[in-house]
Order: C-alpha cells, then structure tokens, then sequence
C-alpha cells in the first residue's frame, strides 16, 4: 500500500493507460508490453511483474472475449485443442515453482533472459503477420476460405503446450505469438476469428497461471489496481481510433516497442 502515498503512483496509471492504448490500437502487446514496463520502468521484481501482469491480462482480456463471442468470432474446438495442452503446460510450470522454490535470483535471471527471447520473437512475429497470412493463403492453392476448418489436434495440442509454459514463465505468448502461429495452422480462418479464437485461449491460461502465482505470493494488488485504473480507458481509446492509423504503421510501431523492450530487458544482464 506505500504506493498510495508515494509520488510513484501516478506513473503506474500513466503506464496502465499507454499499455492499454497500444493494446486497443493493435489488439496484441498486454504481456508484452506491461511485464517490461513494470520489471525496467518501475523496477519490480520479474517474478512480481510476471505474476501481476498475469491476472491483468486475464481481466483485461474478459470484455474483449465477451464481445468477440457475441459476434462469433471463436472457433470453440481449436480453443479446446489448445487449452487442453496450454493449461497442464502452465500448470507443469508453476508446481516447479511451488516445489522446488528456485533462488529467486536465479530465477529472475533466467525469467528475464525468456521474456527477452519470447519479447523478440514477438516483434518478428507482429511484423511477419501479413507476409505469413497472404502466403499460407497462396500456399492454399485456392481453397475456399472457411471460419471453420477442422481441427489439426497434434499440432494445435503442440502450440498450445509451449504456449502454456512461456505465459507462466514470463506472461508473454498468448497474444502476437498465437496469433502468428494459427495463422500458419489455420490460413483459411478470418483475421478476426483468428484473433477472437487466441483471446478466449488466453483467459483461462493467464487466470490459471495468475491465482497460481498470487497463492505463492507473486502478485501485487495495488499496482493490479493502478494499472486497471489507467489502462481500460486506455483501451477504450485505442479502439476507437484504431482504424484511423494504416495497419502497417501500428505494426511497425509494436515491432519497434517490443524490440525496445526485449533490449531494456537483457542489457542490465549484460553489465
């Protein structure tokens, strides 16, 4: 609660808010974004971060779901598929934790050194997704677009088991990086039901993962509450002036942000 009465918490809101804002512009960038924002611009401990950015993004994520699913955009099997590989993937993660109690610096060093990885390849992917999605629709060779194609169980089953152990090590992975790789599993799919599919996929994963680590006391509830204050109008914002921006510029301003992450992350490490 010292937060309240410090002059840091009106940074948290400000943080809160242009998360949230990039995440209404360019529907990705939650873990991404808010794990480094809080492990380099406020200097919270990485397992800490990881754990409150965790039940962030399950809140935050909760309204988005609702509305992609009023408007059908979930494909419910591959949610299934994945889920049933993500879930017992986070869990396998966080009973480590609970079992074997890693040094906590040891295992900062090394959330840190994931999260700059998986924050790398998120860029990549942010910045590869319309080049991935016109040539998997190419490579179809003119097949004709379906919103429900069936499920490839194997691979889906896969992407989902290393989903499930990146969102609990380091909170990143649920949004560019599923997104991404659906599209390479599913071409024929729409961008939104795509998108709808991966953010009802990342609501039980990031709510499991999240209670797991706020029962081994990795969440702290008063930046939790700074952060929502300042980050749904944030989103709100974002989302309405979304279609404003050209897509190749929200693209390229993600993959730069995230890169810039990935750096801030891993340079400490180098000194």
């Amino acid at each position: 609660m010292e937060l309240f009465f410090s002059t840091g918490w009106p940074v948290v809101i400000i943080g809160g808010f242009a998360v949230g804002f990039l995440v209404g512009l360019t529907g990705v960038g939650a873990g991404s974004l808010m794990t480094p924002f809080l492990i380099s611009g406020l200097g919270v401990p990485p397992i800490l971060a990881v754990g409150t950015d965790l039940l962030f993004a399950s809140i935050t994520k909760a309204s988005a779901a609702w509305r992609h699913n009023r408007l059908g955009n979930v494909d419910w099997p591959i949610v299934k598929w994945m889920a049933l590989g993500s879930l017992p993937g986070a869990a396998a993660v966080l009973a480590w934790m609970y079992l074997t109690k890693p040094d906590v610096h040891v295992l900062s060093i090394i959330i840190r050194e994931v999260l700059a990885a998986a924050l790398v390849i998120s860029a990549l992917c942010v910045a590869a997704y319309p080049l991935l999605k016109r040539r998997a629709n190419r490579n179809g060779n003119g097949a004709a677009a379906t919103d429900n194609p069936p499920v490839r169980r194997a691979p889906t089953l896969a992407l989902g088991i290393i989903l499930g152990v990146l969102v609990a090590l380091t909170s990143v992975g649920a949004g560019a990086i599923g997104v991404v790789a659906l599209t390479v599993l599913y071409h024929t799919m729409s961008a939104r039901r795509l998108i709808g599919t991966d953010i009802v996929h990342a609501i039980p994963l990031t709510f499991l993962a999240g209670i797991s680590h706020f029962g081994m006391g990795h969440v702290d509830l008063t930046i939790l509450g700074l952060l929502l204050i300042g980050s749904v109008p944030g989103i709100a914002l974002g989302s309405r002036i979304t279609s404003m921006v050209p897509d190749w510029v929200l693209r390229v301003v993600l993959a730069l942000v995230l890169g810039w992450a990935a750096y801030s992350l891993i340079g400490p490490l180098a000194h």
